[in-house]
């Protein structure tokens, strides 16, 4: 079966396409360089700890957000659902995490944070900022506000355009497009 070619997707009219492409190309390859650098740096320091990198963003994600159901997590994390109870199962066995009954729907299981929990991400967290204090003391005030700027306005632009309204798993094995 022949795959069907992905269709370009267009530039805009008051673009210079080249000068976008070149643009686009950069990007990528930099942060092609970062995501690696800091997938290494994740699992050197999170694996430290006993956990997982994706069971330290369900902490995370629990730490911060609060209570939530399974399905909520598994959206936070664009997991599916049987991986995120992986997640859960083994955050759980190490008391991590708890199960409990959803107060607005007592059928439902709402995931929280144990005390145990918290400590450990916290402690998570404090390493990993540390060692971002590191990679940033050398620059200038004005040159990390920038850095940080541009980075949270990529963040919400790609998690608007590749992100949003998208189910994990929702690949068609006849090809992208």
């Amino acid at each position: 079966m022949q795959q069907k070619a992905a269709t370009p997707r267009r530039l805009p009219a008051n673009s210079s396409g080249a000068a976008v492409l070149a643009d686009a190309e950069a990007l990528h390859s930099a942060v092609s360089d970062l995501v690696r650098v800091y997938q290494f740096r994740d699992r050197d320091k999170i694996c430290c700890y006993d956990i997982s990198v994706t069971q330290c963003y369900a902490l995370e994600a629990l730490a911060e957000k609060g209570p939530m159901r399974s399905q909520a997590l598994a959206e936070l994390l664009l997991l599916d659902k049987s991986t995120t109870t992986r997640v859960v199962d083994a955050l759980e066995r190490k008391g991590y995490v708890t199960r409990k009954a959803d107060a607005s729907d007592a059928r439902a299981l709402s995931l929280e944070i144990t005390r145990g929990g918290r400590t450990l991400y916290e402690t998570i967290n404090r390493d990993l900022i540390a060692q971002q204090a590191e990679l940033l003391a050398d620059l200038d005030p004005e040159v990390r506000a920038g850095v940080t700027d541009v980075i949270r306005r990529l963040a919400r632009a790609a998690e608007a355009r590749f992100v949003s309204g998208i189910s994990v798993g929702s690949c068609s094995p006849k090809g992208c497009g």
